[in-house]
């Protein structure tokens, strides 16, 4: 799944940066791993606190392969959920 994905399940009331941002301190249960950007790329080796290649290492340890420009591809990797609707309560 995408940044930009999840940030259209929750009715784009954020972007995807700030999706990411939200991973980035999300709970340790959560898969933060299996979120990538548009590209099929891991964007969390931008981010100092986190070890260089660690979401790459955790999705090859899932058998996910990379292709050789460091991305996997999205047709074959992306989760496409149903449609859903969400509801936003503030």
């Amino acid at each position: 799944m995408t940044y930009g994905q999840i940030a259209a399940i929750l009715g784009h009331t954020i972007s995807p940066r700030a999706v990411g941002w939200a991973m980035h301190v999300c709970p340790d249960d959560v898969p933060w791993h299996r979120v990538v950007n548009a590209a099929g790329g891991c964007s969390t080796n931008r981010i100092g606190d986190l070890p260089p290649g660690l979401q790459r290492a955790l999705l090859e340890r899932e058998d996910v392969e990379f292709r050789l420009d460091g991305r996997l591809d999205l047709t074959r990797y992306r989760h496409n959920p149903g449609p859903r609707r969400v509801r936003m309560r503030f």
